[in-house]
Formats: C-alpha cells, structure tokens, sequence
C-alpha cells in the first residue's frame, strides 16, 4: 500500500508553494520595478530629470503681460483678471520667447466660456452661470468682452 500522509505534511506541502509564489513575486518585482522608485516618496526620482528635458510649454502669465500691457490692464480688476492667459489661449512659451509665427488658437467663445460658466449644481450660486438654451447670442463676446467681461458691447477686439 502507499505511504500514509503525516499530519503536517500537507501544510508542508501548502508552506513550500507558498514560499515559491513569494520568490517568484519579488523576482517580477525586482524585474519591473526601477531602483530609484520611492527615493521621493511614491514615486520614481528619474520622473524629475526626466521632466526637467521637456521643452516648456506654457510661458506664464508674467511674460505674457510684459507684450500685452493693454489686455493686462483691461483684466486687472476684472473677474477674469485672476485667470492666467494661457488657461484660454492655450500653451504660448514659443510665441512668448519670439517665435511670432505661434499664434494663440482662434477661440470659439461659446464653448470656451461655457467651461467654465455653465450652469451645475455644485457650483456656488455667487459664480457667474448661465443656462446655454435661456441666454441669448451664439457668442458670448457679442454682448461680453472676454478679458472684462460685463453686461455690455465689446470694446476690443
């Protein structure tokens, strides 16, 4: 007849695949996962130099301003005055460096405006909202000029 199992000898059995699946679980590890990951916290400190190599995008708004001293002024005390250029007119950091040929995109102020402004229920009601289908025009900047906004003609252009 066959040899009896001993009353340990499945958990034995149980412990050993255990401990395989734990050597093969840290061998994939070491594998996949890079030696300078968690020097910075969750996550890989190469992500740094690796970010630092990236052209700029964005120029900032002070760049901006130094050209554009007259939209500067319009939005200073405007609602729109805390919103930073490029939040609308996209990344610049080319054109703000001299490469005029970039030019910020033509702006659809419907849509671009409706991001922001478009009545939700989690908003605060002190946040300028409209519900599209009730207001009136096709663009906003008919009746509103986008650097200061209000409730009149646009004056630039």
């Amino acid at each position: 007849m066959g040899r009896r199992i001993g009353h340990y000898e499945h958990v034995l059995r149980v412990g050993v695949l255990f401990a395989a699946g734990f050597a093969i679980f840290l061998g994939v590890r070491w594998a996949l996962i890079p030696a300078d990951f968690g020097v910075y916290g969750f996550y890989r400190a190469g992500a740094l130099t690796d970010n630092q190599n990236q052209p700029l995008t964005y120029a900032g708004q002070s760049l901006c301003v130094d050209c554009h001293t007259d939209v500067d002024e319009l939005r200073r005390d405007a609602g729109h005055g805390r919103i930073a250029c490029e939040a609308c007119h996209g990344p610049l950091a080319r054109h703000a460096t001299g490469d005029f040929e970039i030019r910020p995109r033509a702006l659809n102020p419907r849509l671009l405006c409706l991001g922001c402004h478009e009545r939700l229920a989690g908003k605060p009601t002190a946040f300028p909202q409209i519900a599209p289908a009730d207001h009136f025009g096709d663009a906003c900047s008919d009746c509103h000029r986008p650097h200061r906004p209000g409730f009149d003609i646009p004056q630039e252009p």
